[in-house]
């Protein structure tokens, strides 16, 4: 099988996530979508306004998947939440338990550090990743479904708040 391993990247790793990254985005079908570079990737995970971890999962030592995640407020229990907003591993790698070994580390910070839980979303098309996930126990999230405000609809709301 090989040797797995996890690590929180390093600014030296800004490259080898991003590659990995774009490699999430064009299994996803969302390559032209890609805006982040190593500037802001390094400002968000490692500067002044860092406000992400990064993790890197390893086999036998080459960083095969990733993951990005940070905390979100649950306001109801009043603790924080670990939101992962991607886990990725190479299809090369998959079955080795690399994003088993993620997903366990980052469950593992999350009651170090005294959170409520681990939350995510799932694109509806992929069945591999609800199998995984299921597979470790996760459920459905108690009725919640994603939603997102950005570009246009983003600007005039926001416009809305500059009025006197």
């Amino acid at each position: 099988m090989g040797i797995v391993a996890v690590r929180p990247a390093t600014p030296g790793d800004i490259p080898t996530v991003l590659s990995l990254l774009r490699e999430l985005a064009a299994y996803e079908g969302k390559l032209d979508s890609v805006r982040i570079d190593e500037a802001l990737l390094a400002e968000y995970a490692f500067g002044e306004r860092a406000c992400i971890e990064v993790l890197l999962g390893l086999l036998d030592g080459d960083a095969v998947g990733y993951a990005i995640f940070f905390p979100h407020f649950g306001s109801y229990g009043g603790l924080p939440w670990l939101y992962l907003e991607d886990l990725y591993v190479q299809p090369g790698a998959r079955g080795a338990g690399v994003g088993r070994t993620m997903m366990a580390h980052m469950a593992s910070l999350t009651l170090k550090r005294g959170w409520a839980g681990m939350a995510w979303s799932v694109l509806d098309w992929n069945e591999s990743a609800f199998t995984f996930y299921r597979g470790m126990g996760a459920a459905k999230a108690n009725g919640h479904v994603s939603m997102d405000l950005t570009g246009d609809a983003l600007l005039r709301l926001a416009e809305e708040g500059d009025a006197p």
